[in-house]
């Protein structure tokens, strides 16, 4: 044999480490060093080996085929998408049709005997393909060549070692490495052979540390659905989705942040008979609505994230995410991570430059699901049903199909957005369109039929994790602002926040934390029901309510579990998107005949003729109308304070209209584990009636804070019905009563040591505003999202204005 010695061609993962690259590409070099460097810490991965890049170029040399891939590949346009089929498929064909040198025939032989030991029966094994040049920082070449799966028997493994050796070759790993500037011939095939993890009987899919859409580094992102991962991989159904807060993890915290339940359609088998490898079943109703992971199963997966993104960033030098592939055993419950490679995407983000894409207006939505990629675009729909139609697809049109897999690759990246019935926010589609820069939305269930050929619509991902497709070319605009000459003021700038969604992306806007976070949004999109309906669901006599609440709390046996559960990971998001910064949570503020509008509300809200000024706020809470539903909202809190331990929550009172009110409902909250000062719980409250104002020196003897909602107060110091059209053009926070007002309560807060801040809309809308209330010396203003920026330009400015030292 001339070249390199046999030893070269077999490398046990155990011999190896990340430096082998050259030797075993990526994944094989990775999975190398995880075995070697964190079994001892807990993460298991199955054993196997690698046939090395060497092995690879000795059969290509000795089978004589250089040449011919050469010549075929010379001047290759990758937009000729039958061009590029017709010479990927002669390389192939070329490849497959050659003999494996025997000498590395029986290598591979006897590596594969010695991983199977005492057996009786061959061992079934996965068959990766490891290329060389994969897994760069800056690229990913996601599933540019073939995985298989349930190889079992030594002719099968020979014959699926020759199938992966061609698939270096296949029309997307051609046109990508065209298209990325690498040379096809300085890039080699390693195959990786490993022990198959038993998940057809269990379950499996991806993890991520970092949030694959905003960037956000502090979460894990696990994907889960039954059945071997490649369904999971390509988006052939969209799965359960997880998300856990990775600080308050390490620190020995429950923190699932997010739960949401896929509906995992299909799962992937060995199949017994017909000569396949695997096979793809539906799955049962029941176990679709059902989670396929358990809360320890979540956690201790994010917690080997976190033990694998450590390991790479200190052997690397800098931060290092990673984008990770787990599986389940069925027969013995044990969790196994499977593949580990850098994430190529979130972790090159500029940190020093904000782009914000702002949608100009609304119209029709056409169809909805898992936004990717925070941006927006317009473009002609067409709806590609199979591989054979990809030719058809045009240069800056909306891609519409079932799912994509790697295939597509060429097409994708003429694409003005990617639409798809299937898959999650790490299946193919989603991971390609974040490398090209391309909005997707993914899981849409039926966007092939809601959407036609030609029709022009606007695909919006930039209004958090659920995406719009709106009928018709919408105007948008793109704001890129730089944030390394932002200088930071002495008032403290906070966000007034509502939809979880949108938390993790606001987060790298400059802030000092949430000074404002509205339940209300959480109950209304996410939970929706009324909580007393929840308590007494058995008792309920609307049968359609009671039908709806079965169907929306399927799998929640304890139905008012459901309302502490959904809120808190509302609220969680929130709290950990600005962690370890204030984030102050107001207590629900509807009113009764907002509660009635909840499913099964009616039942349980008095009928009103002046809500705005009835049974509202801190009134509810002590009341026996509403005392058990308010004890679900403290075990919510408590849930994210303790339990997720993000004790930057802090919560507030709204509408408490004397200090007796003030007490009652703190004893109320009291008895529900939440005491003032225990864990550094802080108890704020809103000042929005004249009566907190004219008796702030009271109130500020047992609250830690202030929040002036200007709305309300201005509404009620100057008797103006901010919901009359016709008293309308009154209503202004500028007048001088309310200024006065203001300008009074911040100094009663000064001179007792008590926080004040604002969180109505006047700084928001009035930059002013904002400087008159810098005059005053407020601690902090609490802003829309979209005016922070400008809001912080005017504090400064007016900041060089008042002395320094004001601000505790």
């Amino acid at each position: 044999m001339n070249g390199p010695t046999p030893s070269s061609f077999i490398r046990w993962f155990a011999d190896i480490t990340i430096a082998d690259i050259p030797s075993v590409g990526g994944k094989n070099a990775s999975l190398g060093e995880m075995v070697r460097e964190l079994a001892g810490k807990g993460v298991r991965v199955p054993d196997g080996f690698a046939i090395t890049a060497e092995a690879f170029r000795y059969f290509i040399r000795e089978a004589n085929l250089d040449a011919f891939i050469r010549t075929t590949l010379a001047d290759l346009d990758t937009r000729d998408m039958a061009n590029l089929s017709q010479r990927g498929h002669a390389v192939r064909q070329a490849i497959r049709s050659a003999t494996l040198p025997e000498d590395l025939q029986q290598l591979i032989g006897t590596a594969y005997l010695q991983l199977q030991g005492a057996a009786a029966v061959p061992l079934d094994v996965a068959v990766r393909s490891s290329a060389t040049a994969e897994d760069l920082p800056d690229a990913s070449f996601a599933g540019q060549q073939e995985t298989y799966l349930n190889v079992q028997g030594l002719a099968a493994l020979l014959e699926t070692c020759q199938r992966c050796f061609a698939s270096l070759f296949t029309d997307r790993a051609i046109s990508y490495r065209v298209d990325k500037g690498f040379d096809h011939f300085k890039i080699a095939l390693s195959i990786g052979v490993q022990r198959m993890v038993r998940s057809d009987l269990a379950c499996s899919g991806v993890m991520f540390t970092i949030d694959t859409e905003s960037g956000f580094r502090d979460a894990v992102l696990i994907s889960a659905a039954y059945g071997l991962g490649e369904n999971v991989v390509q988006g052939s159904v969209t799965p359960d989705e997880y998300l856990v807060f990775k600080t308050t993890l390490k620190t020995g915290h429950r923190p699932i942040l997010q739960k949401t339940v896929g509906s995992k359609e299909f799962k992937l088998i060995y199949d017994t008979g017909g000569g396949k490898m695997v096979k793809n079943v539906p799955v049962s109703p029941g176990d679709r609505v059902k989670l396929a992971l358990t809360d320890d199963e979540i956690l201790e997966l994010a917690r080997w994230g976190c033990i694998v993104e450590d390991h790479y960033s200190a052997k690397r030098g800098h931060p290092a995410p990673m984008d990770l592939e787990w599986a389940k055993d069925g027969n013995t419950g044990e969790l196994f991570i499977v593949q580990a490679r850098p994430e190529t995407v979130q972790s090159r983000r500029n940190p020093d430059v904000l782009e914000s894409y702002h949608l100009g207006r609304r119209s029709a939505v056409l169809a909805t699901g898992r936004s990717v990629g925070e941006k927006i675009a317009t473009g002609k729909v067409r709806v590609i049903r199979s591989a054979a139609q990809i030719g058809q697809f045009q240069e800056g049109e909306v891609l519409v199909t079932d799912k994509t897999d790697p295939d597509w690759q060429p097409i994708m990246k003429k694409a003005a957005a990617i639409i798809t019935n299937r898959g999650g926010r790490t299946c193919h589609a989603a991971i390609v369109s974040r490398e090209l820069g391309v909005p997707a939305i993914v899981g849409t269930v039926d966007g092939t039929e809601a959407l036609q050929d030609g029709q022009v619509v606007t695909v919006s991902c930039a209004e958090g994790d659920t995406g719009f497709v709106y009928e018709g070319a919408l105007t948008f605009d793109v704001t890129r602002t730089s944030l390394k000459e932002l200088g930071h003021p002495r008032t403290k700038v906070m966000m007034n926040l509502a939809n979880p969604e949108e938390a993790f992306s606001l987060s790298f806007i400059p802030n000092d934390g949430v000074g404002l976070a509205r339940m209300e949004f959480i109950i209304t999109n996410y939970i929706k029901i009324h909580p007393l309906a929840l308590l007494g669901f058995d008792q309920l006599e609307d049968a359609a309510a009671k039908a709806e609440i079965a169907r929306m709390t399927a799998g929640y046996p304890d139905k008012p579990q459901f309302f502490v559960d959904k809120l808190a990971q509302g609220v969680a998001m929130l709290a950990a998107a600005f962690y370890p910064k204030d984030v102050i949570l107001r207590l629900s503020d509807f009113k009764s005949n907002e509660y009635a509008n909840l499913i099964g509300g009616r039942a349980f809200e008095p009928v009103e003729e002046n809500p705005m000024i009835g049974f509202r706020g801190a009134s509810r809470y002590y009341h026996p109308r509403y005392q058990a539903g308010f004890a679900l909202e403290c075990r919510a809190v408590k849930k994210v304070r303790e339990e997720m331990g993000l004790t930057n929550l802090k919560v507030m009172i709204p509408f408490c209209r004397t200090i007796g009110e003030g007490l009652k409902v703190q004893a109320e909250m009291e008895k529900h584990g939440l005491k003032r000062g225990v864990n550094g719980l802080e108890i704020y409250v809103m000042c929005e009636i004249p009566s907190n104002v004219v008796l702030a020196a009271g109130f500020a003897g047992i609250f830690d804070g202030f929040s002036i909602g200007s709305n309300d107060l201005t509404q009620l110091i100057l008797g103006v019905d901010r919901d009359s059209e016709i008293v309308a053009p009154i209503f202004d926070e500028r007048n001088e009563a309310v200024k006065t007002m203001i300008a009074q309560v911040i100094a009663t807060c000064r001179a007792h040591g008590c926080k004040i801040g604002i969180c109505g809309q006047a700084p928001s809308d009035y930059p002013e505003f904002a400087q008159f209330l810098v005059e005053q010396q407020i601690d902090s203003i609490s802003l829309n999202p979209d005016t922070v920026l400008k809001t912080t330009l005017a504090i400064l400015a007016t900041e060089k204005t008042v002395p320094d030292g004001s601000h505790p």
